[in-house]
């Protein structure tokens, strides 16, 4: 325990996980079981002051002092705070507004509960509606202080989303993208990635914003931890799904001119499992195009990485890998050379295993083809990989 409260049974727990309980609609006391008669919750000073002196006793262990906790705000007090940071922000006093948004983000780092009724409260819109306000000028602090401040607010409702998928709002993004502030930079793209997901239709204002595609290049590039990276590939991925197809094929031209496709194949070697998923999909995407399978089809390791993740990732990773396999193997000029290769990497023992253990109906069509094409293919092939066999159940 950190923060010890005693329900009206007597019994006292940890704060934040007796609310939890409390929030999931459950009536009982956990230990006892009785209905409970009220849902006050109680500071238990006595518990909370046994804690922090055995955290004294133990410090040379290395244990840290369990501080005080704060009494949690109520909506009233954030509701205030809305109403004065929108006067503010309206008159462009920009001093009087970093204050504001800073009692918040302080009032925020004491509990996740006051996070709760920070967001409960509106106060995404009201952040959201100072951005736009101030994007326009140079106050980087202050809207660098509301990027942050939004990262943990979403959903902010249809209200404040149209002030954050503004002309202005996703200029400003972009600016802060391509900074030297690497916090700054987190925050827009995470910005960003939630914009797309909850409003797809700003993909139509992104296209006309200059250096967003080197921006988003440089992230994954250069990255500064992995949920910046994950965030950059949903932008890209969003970017390059969702918009017309005329367009679409512009923004594809410009990320694989960048190089994004080898730079992309050299991360799935070693990466987590999100980033590995989001990688293949935005490869999938390309090689609908056929400069985006030329690059593949140039980088020598291609077929081998993406070989490598057929039932070793994710279903999501097997399917977009089957799909790659797929264009790439049935390309025309190159089509000899994929297919003799991907027998060689032993992909028809593992598209066995994948339609064995079942897949979705696209996924079993293209990895039928697959073995199909395959098939006619094997006598070029000195010999077979066996090893995958070991995952089949049955002979084939």
């Amino acid at each position: 325990m950190k923060d010890p409260v005693t329900l009206c049974t007597g019994i006292s727990y940890d704060r934040e996980n007796i609310e939890k309980w409390i929030e999931a609609r459950n009536s009982t006391c956990p230990v006892t079981n009785q209905p409970l008669r009220n849902f006050d919750i109680i500071p238990n000073h006595t518990i909370r002051k046994m804690i922090q002196d055995w955290c004294v006793e133990n410090k040379n262990y290395g244990i840290e002092r369990v501080s005080t906790p704060r009494i949690p705000i109520d909506s009233s007090l954030v509701t205030e705070i809305c109403s004065r940071l929108m006067i503010e922000a309206q008159q462009g006093n920009e001093k009087k507004c970093r204050e504001l948004v800073g009692q918040v983000r302080i009032l925020a780092k004491e509990s996740e509960r006051n996070k709760k009724c920070i967001v409960e409260c509106g106060v995404g819109y009201v952040f959201a509606t100072c951005f736009e306000i101030f994007s326009m000028g140079i106050q980087d602090e202050l809207l660098k202080d509301l990027l942050s401040g939004m990262t943990w607010m979403f959903p902010i409702g249809q209200e404040g989303m149209s002030k954050l998928v503004s002309s202005t709002s996703l200029r400003c993004m972009a600016r802060f993208m391509k900074g030297e502030d690497l916090s700054a930079r987190q925050n827009a793209v995470i910005v960003m990635k939630e914009l797309l997901y909850h409003d797809q239709s700003c993909t139509n204002v992104l296209i006309d914003i200059e250096d967003l595609v080197e921006s988003l290049y440089q992230m994954v590039k250069v990255p500064i931890c992995p949920s910046t990276t994950k965030a950059s590939l949903t932008v890209i991925y969003s970017i390059i799904s969702y918009t017309s197809s005329e367009n679409n094929k512009k923004f594809v031209s410009k990320f694989v001119n960048m190089g994004l496709v080898c730079l992309v194949l050299e991360m799935l070697v070693d990466c987590e499992k999100s980033i590995i998923e989001k990688g293949l999909a935005i490869l999938d995407i390309f090689c609908n195009f056929e400069e985006g399978k030329q690059k593949a089809y140039e980088h020598g390791l291609t077929m081998a990485i993406i070989a490598k993740k057929i039932v070793r990732v994710t279903e999501m990773a097997t399917e977009c890998s089957i799909s790659i396999l797929w264009k790439l193997c049935k390309s025309g000029s190159n089509e000899n050379n994929s297919v003799i290769e991907a027998l060689e990497l032993g992909v028809f023992q593992k598209l066995l295993v994948v339609l064995q253990v079942g897949c979705g109906e696209k996924t079993k069509e293209k990895a039928t083809e697959l073995l199909k094409l395959m098939n006619l293919y094997k006598d070029r092939v000195d010999c077979f990989d066996g090893s995958t066999f070991k995952y089949l159940k049955k002979s084939y």
